[in-house]
Formats: structure tokens, C-alpha cells, sequence
């Protein structure tokens, strides 16, 4: 796999040319909406399959992955456009495979509202699905928002683990910090939620748990591990599955990156995973920065990694880019969320070339717009194919499980594509 990145002239016929690929392979692999409408900065992903398959009459994906001893879900991830495990037409070239370095996990967080056919044509490429559909009170209790029957049987159907996502965090991202302590301090209220969420996985089919531990600190990570500990324990005599997912943070003081001293080496002993990401919500009213920094995950590791099993660790890929009026205002400025596919498109319209910060990996660039006669200027951050490939980057040093998707309700063809073309996902049923 190779990262190209658009430069003033290019179009998709010139830089399939310079790879010898077809533009159609190009635009299939990333995913381009727009084909034409590159934008100068703009990433793209170039691949170079290990094993080609042209389609014979009458062949089915299964009859092919049979033929190479492979998976038919590992047909399907190498062809997205075949999620539907559709028609195949005679003549048609199929990737079998990659040059894979390693196999890893892929834990995707959805809605049960998700689309059909993104949830469809995502499922290939996860391991676990973790399911925001489950919110603890101050007693203990679980509130359940939406019918989740169906997005259950789909995931398995596609041989992918669901979990039950369990959070103090309203749908919106809202915090509950006063349930969290509720419970973290009332050994009553602990059972209650473990006996609930047993009871829910074993009603609705999810085979494990994912807690989400938003306020984890130095100080009350004690209270967390002993909670964690119960789960734990209950959990294994269910023969269900326990993974923590944790917001972490860090602090910048006196131009150095610290994060918070948790034992994660205690924690790591009673779950079967932790996952390691920010939760980015459609609202935000932080001041502008990058999305993700591949220097402070990477601080973040060397700290967790010094403790803990590299098998049992996941990192989090975010998939958003937000937009902020500038100058930027404390407690006035909010900034509005757009996916990578607006973000391109917004650049586009408005003539921008794309900018990249090397220190975080991420991509950016500025616009101005007037409003009500005045004139205004933005910036917009989000990820692109070099930010993903940093974060893969990080899997492979520190040979880590896998990654957390951060979230899949809309469909991002470049990521999994810069995904599968380096590695192998793992399917556990």
C-alpha cells in the first residue's frame, strides 16, 4: 500500500497512469463520492493486491474462497462491493489478498438505528460490534432506547461478536457522573448492574460486555478496579466476554504530554481487552486542534504497554472532522461535526488546498466565507488516509490486538481499505 497525495493537475486518470492501476480500482479504494472533484492535499490510498481472481461463469464467493483456501468473509472485505454477497459477474477482477503484515482485531461501535446497508458492508471487516444501546441510572438500573434484535442477528450472521455497550453517557454523549460514583460506592447497586446486563446479553444474544470507563483517574481507580474485579469474576462463570474501553485524557504542562497514572496493569487481569479511545461527539466546543495525535497515542502506549499485555490492547480510530469559526471564543465557540467524505467535498467547494501537521498526522485547512457582510474565517480538522496509517503504524511497533473504530454509522471506504490492505481481521465464531 502506498499514500499519494493530490497535487495541483491531477486527476484520477493521471495518478491511476502513474501506478498502472485502473481509475476505477482507485476510486473503488477510496471510496471517491466525487471523482473528479479532487482536492489539492487530498489523500489517496493505493493498493497493490498479492492474489487476483478474474470471475469464471457459474463460480459463487464461496466457490472461489474455497478455491484459494481463504474466507468467504475475506473475499468480501478485499471487494466491499460485494457485502451483499450478491450476483458476480463473469470477467470481473476480485482481490483474494493482500501483503498482510499481521492479524488483528477490529471493534466497531454503532447505533442499533444504523443503516442496513452501511451495517452490511461494514461487518466484513469487524471482529467484535459494540452496541451504544445501554445507559446505567444512580440505583443501578439499565435503560435500553432502541430495539436491538436485528442489528444482534445481523452481526452474527456475518460472524462478528456483539457486545453489550454499557455507559453513564446519554446517546448524545451526555455524562452521568453522579451514576458512575452511585454505583462505584454502593456494593448493592454493582450487583444490580451485573445481574441486569447478564441478563440482558443472555435475552438479546450479545456474547460479552463492553464497559465503558469514562472518569477513570489516579484517584478512584481503585473503585473502578474492584467493580471491574466483580464483573470479571461473574462474567467468566457466564462464559461471556468482559472489555473496558477507556476516554482517556492527557495534560500538556510546560510543553510536555502526560497521562494520567492508572494501574492498567491490575485492570488488565480481569478483562479480555481494554480499549483505548476518545469519544468524539457531534457537538464540540473545545478550541481547534487535531482529531487524533499520533504522538500523545504513542506516549499513551509506552505508558500502558510498560504494564500490560500487548494482546490485550486497542487503540481507537476516530472518523469525523469538525469546522470552527475563528477567532475561536471560550464557552461561545462550537464547532460543527462533518464526516471525512464532507470535509473533502467543503474543501472543494470552497477552493481550499488541504495542509498537513506532521506532528499529529492529521490533515487541515482554512476558508473564509462572509456572513451578513463580514467577513469570517474557518479551519477544519479531520483524519485522512496518513492519519489512519500513523495509527496502523502504532499497531504493528507495538504489535498490539487491534483497533476501535469510534463509530461506523457512516460508511468509510478508505479506512477499511487502508485496514485490510495491511492486515488480517480476525473472525472469533
Amino acid at each position: 500500500m502506498e499514500i499519494y497525495v493530490v497535487q495541483q493537475g491531477d486527476t484520477i486518470y493521471t495518478i491511476a497512469e502513474k501506478y498502472g492501476i485502473s481509475a476505477d480500482k482507485l476510486v473503488e479504494d477510496n471510496g471517491l463520492i466525487y471523482p473528479y472533484d479532487l482536492v489539492n492535499g487530498q489523500s489517496l490510498i493505493i493498493t497493490f493486491p498479492k492474489q487476483t481472481h478474474i470471475v469464471q461463469e457459474g463460480e459463487t464467493l464461496q466457490s472461489i474462497a474455497d478455491f484459494y483456501n481463504v474466507t468467504q468473509m475475506q473475499i468480501i472485505r478485499n471487494n466491499p462491493n460485494h457485502a451483499a454477497m450478491d450476483y458476480l459477474n463473469p470477467g470481473e477482477t476480485l482481490v483474494i489478498s493482500y501483503n498482510t503484515s499481521k492479524s488483528i482485531t477490529i471493534n466497531g461501535f454503532a447505533y442499533p438505528y444504523i443503516k442496513k446497508d452501511i451495517l452490511i458492508r461494514t461487518l466484513p471487516n469487524l471482529t467484535y460490534l459494540s452496541v451504544f444501546n445501554y445507559t446505567i441510572t444512580e440505583r443501578g438500573e439499565i435503560i435500553t432506547y432502541y430495539d436491538d434484535s436485528e442489528i444482534i442477528q445481523t452481526a452474527r450472521e456475518y460472524h462478528v461478536i456483539p457486545l453489550l455497550m454499557l455507559t453513564a453517557l446519554t446517546p448524545l454523549g451526555l455524562p452521568n457522573i453522579e451514576a458512575v460514583y452511585n454505583i462505584l460506592l454502593n456494593d448493592a447497586y454493582q450487583e444490580r448492574v451485573i445481574d441486569e446486563s447478564i441478563n440482558i446479553m443472555k435475552n438479546q444474544g450479545y456474547m460479552g460486555i463492553n464497559f465503558v470507563f469514562n472518569f477513570l483517574n489516579e484517584n478512584n481507580q481503585s473503585l473502578y478496579l474492584n467493580f471491574a474485579q466483580k464483573v470479571s469474576n461473574r462474567l467468566r462463570q457466564e462464559g461471556l466476554l468482559f472489555y473496558v474501553t477507556i476516554n482517556y485524557s492527557e495534560q500538556e504542562t510546560d510543553n510536555k504530554i502526560t497521562v494520567e497514572q492508572i494501574n492498567y496493569s491490575s485492570l488488565s487481569d480481569y478483562v479480555n481487552g481494554l480499549i483505548f479511545l476518545k469519544f468524539v461527539w457531534g457537538y464540540n466546543d473545545n478550541p481547534p486542534a487535531p482529531l487524533s495525535n499520533i504522538n500523545n497515542i504513542r506516549i499513551l502506549i509506552d505508558n500502558v504497554a510498560s504494564g500490560v499485555s500487548s494482546d490485550k490492547i486497542v487503540i481507537g480510530k476516530p472518523v469525523i472532522g469538525y469546522d470552527w469559526q475563528l477567532p475561536y471564543i471560550p464557552n461561545r465557540t462550537v464547532a460543527f461535526s462533518l464526516t471525512v467524505t464532507s470535509a473533502l467535498e467543503l474543501a472543494y467547494n470552497v477552493g481550499a488546498s488541504i495542509q498537513f501537521d506532521e506532528v499529529s498526522q492529521t490533515p487541515y485547512f482554512y476558508y473564509n466565507e462572509v456572513i451578513y457582510g463580514y467577513p469570517s474565517q474557518h479551519i477544519v480538522w479531520f483524519i485522512d488516509a496518513r492519519s489512519i496509517d500513523a495509527l496502523n503504524q502504532i499497531i504493528i511497533e507495538y504489535d498490539l490486538y487491534g483497533s476501535g473504530v469510534w463509530n461506523i454509522m457512516v460508511y468509510y471506504q478508505q479506512l477499511w481499505t487502508a485496514i485490510n490492505s495491511r492486515f488480517d481481521v480476525i473472525k472469533l465464531i
